[in-house]
């Protein structure tokens, strides 16, 4: 019985204790509850703030210097099918660049007051041939400097397509990289970016470009052209219909030029006429901005350079007075 009795006291204890937690908790909880309504209510009687503006983080500023060449770097080199470089000589001046990204150069000789040009390879690897002239005479000059009367200065754009003369040696080396004939590419009054292809070359498709001047080629060009104040100017192509004047109609100087290039070289003039109109040429554009006379002169055919009539020329063309 005695045994009974404390088991029963000891319940009646867990029970008390149990209710004495219960209710502690739930006044905490009541504690709590209270203490949230009135910071509530208290920030309901504060006055309404004026919004504020939402500070916007500015993007990213992204700075890009202007690259200073290391001169302890080596540039690189775009090789072509014909690579050229004079082994003691001066420099080329690199005028521009090509679709790709190839250098168009150009070889300075003698210092005068009167200037001379002559640009090769217009029409790339069609008429590759013209840039293997180019490299002979600059290398004859380099090794003769006697060649360049002492009032002269002589320049030459040995390869103006650089792209069209490392893709192909052939018909499909005749346009730059975007299918432009450079030599039509030129804003002369007459462009046009297409024309009637009766007597004229027609083995690929091609075009005068977008617009006069839209090549990074002929733009090159056009810039040295119109910073050098060139008093004469010879195109090179190739192949065998002669020498043409520069200008529409042809204009007298560019046609005394002609002609006495004709003598020199035994190209005809005036050239063969196969019907086709010239529109957009290099010649046409440079005596419309303030060269003196120019001529597109072609090779007797796609496989020699012709050095020896051309050397002949080189001398009538340095001395002849626009």
């Amino acid at each position: 019985m005695r045994r009974r009795r404390k088991s029963s006291h000891a319940w009646v204890y867990v029970v008390w204790a149990l209710n004495g937690v219960i209710l502690l908790v739930v006044l905490v909880v009541a504690v709590l509850y209270t203490t949230s309504l009135r910071a509530s209510a208290a920030d309901e009687a504060l006055p309404t703030a004026a919004p504020v503006a939402t500070r916007k983080i500015p993007p990213t500023s992204y700075f890009l210097p202007t690259l200073t060449p290391n001169p302890l770097s080596t540039p690189p080199v775009f090789e072509t099918s014909t690579p050229f470089e004079l082994a003691d000589g001066p420099r080329p001046a690199i005028i521009g660049f090509s679709l790709a990204a190839r250098p168009i150069e150009a070889y300075t000789f003698g210092a005068g007051e009167k200037k001379y040009l002559i640009v090769a390879g217009i029409h790339g690897g069609y008429e590759w041939n013209t840039i293997a002239l180019a490299n002979e005479l600059i290398t004859h000059i380099n090794e003769n400097p006697g060649a360049i009367p002492t009032d002269v200065t002589l320049y030459i754009i040995r390869n103006m397509n650089p792209d069209g003369e490392a893709r192909s040696h052939d018909v499909d080396g005749r346009v730059n990289n975007n299918g432009v004939d450079l030599n039509r590419n030129f804003p002369s009054e007459n462009w046009t970016e297409e024309w009637d292809r009766d007597g004229c070359w027609i083995y690929r498709p091609t075009t005068g470009g977008a617009h006069a001047g839209s090549e990074p080629e002929t733009r090159s060009v056009m810039g040295f052209v119109k910073t050098h104040r060139i008093d004469a100017l010879i195109s090179y192509h190739s192949a065998a219909l002669g020498v043409f004047p520069g200008g529409v109609p042809w204009e007298e100087p560019s046609k005394q030029l002609a002609n006495a290039l004709s003598k020199a070289t035994g190209y005809p003039y005036p050239p063969v006429d196969t019907g086709c109109e010239y529109t957009g040429t290099l010649a046409d554009w440079a005596v419309e901005n303030g060269v003196g006379a120019a001529v597109d002169m072609e090779l007797r055919n796609h496989r020699d350079t012709d050095f020896e009539e051309n050397l002949r020329a080189l001398q009538i063309f340095l001395n002849f007075q626009p």
